[in-house]
């Protein structure tokens, strides 16, 4: 995921470091699959996917309905949807029958393997109003309409780039207007929780205990643990492992550094124990989840 000001213009509240951290370490890719360009009366049904999606209004008026929503939204030019579960839904023309619609659509692929915080806490499916998300989300999704429409050398890369920020921002603008919050958004909410949550993301490797994460939120450690478990729907230590082997599925893939090598980053003693862990986590074994990687 890209790097996002811990301000932005526009927005009602600043990024929270934890989030920022949790974004940048991410093994979340985001593809822009289709670009699609419609006239007069039409509708276009999704089953369900395996894979989130999102779909980006870029002219024209559009409908989309779900049963995850529970109602109808109508959508305008610089909307965003997004559906992080791939539920099935439908998009219909709302515009005169003489004006057109066009949508550029992505996919969101969490780790296959590793349970991961963003896919857990976001709902069935969110709306970004391009008129009340700031300056920044409607430069970039105009720029994403831009690079569509052209016939620029690599679009498709550079698309998938732009995707990738825009759903940052989608995340952080959804984190700082829902007040139902829930899971990793409700923990960014509680101060003290959230600057563990920031601790364990930029530093997954540290050798975590339950004392030393109490201590850094400045608090007792059954309240700690009863006020983490609470929030995030696991104990605090289940929650490192996760998140480690997220980090550690995210590394495997790239193929930048040994299993050893990732093992020891991750705060791991040898390389015997990070395979048993992240086997019994994800799974799978460290030597299939590199071999996906490279077959991919």
């Amino acid at each position: 995921m890209s790097a996002l000001p811990s301000s932005i213009p526009g927005q009602p509240c600043a990024v929270s470091p934890a989030l920022e951290a949790l974004l940048l370490q991410s093994n979340l890719r985001v593809d822009i699959v289709a670009e699609l360009q419609y006239c007069g009366s039409w509708f276009l049904e999704e089953p369900r996917y395996h894979c989130g999606l999102f779909h980006l209004v870029g002219t024209g008026n559009c409908q989309v309905e779900s049963k995850a929503i529970g109602l109808r939204m109508e959508l305008a030019a610089g909307d965003l949807v997004v559906l992080p579960h791939g539920d099935p839904h439908r998009l219909r023309a709302t515009t005169h029958e003489d004006d057109a619609t066009s949508l550029i659509c992505g996919e969101l692929h969490f780790p296959a393997h590793a349970r991961h915080p963003l896919s857990h806490a976001l709902p069935p499916c969110f709306t970004v109003r391009s008129s009340e998300a700031g300056d920044m989300f409607g430069q970039l999704a105009n720029m994403m309409v831009q690079v569509s429409q052209s016939r620029q050398p690599g679009r498709q890369v550079l698309l998938n780039k732009l995707a990738d920020t825009l759903f940052a921002l989608a995340v952080c603008d959804y984190a700082s207007r829902n007040v139902e919050r829930q899971g990793l958004f409700a923990a960014l909410a509680d101060a003290r929780i959230c600057k563990v949550l920031h601790a364990v993301h930029e530093k997954p490797g540290e050798p975590w205990t339950m004392p030393s994460m109490a201590a850094l939120a400045c608090m007792s450690r059954s309240a700690f643990a009863e006020r983490f478990t609470q929030l995030m729907h696991m104990p605090p230590m289940q929650y490192v492992t996760q998140w480690r082997v997220s980090v550690a599925e995210k590394l495997l893939r790239e193929r930048q550094l040994s299993v050893a090598s990732i093992a020891e980053r991750l705060g791991y003693a040898s390389e015997a124990a990070f395979r048993r862990l992240f086997k019994r986590v994800s799974g799978i074994s460290p030597g299939a989840v590199r071999a996906d990687a490279l077959a991919a």
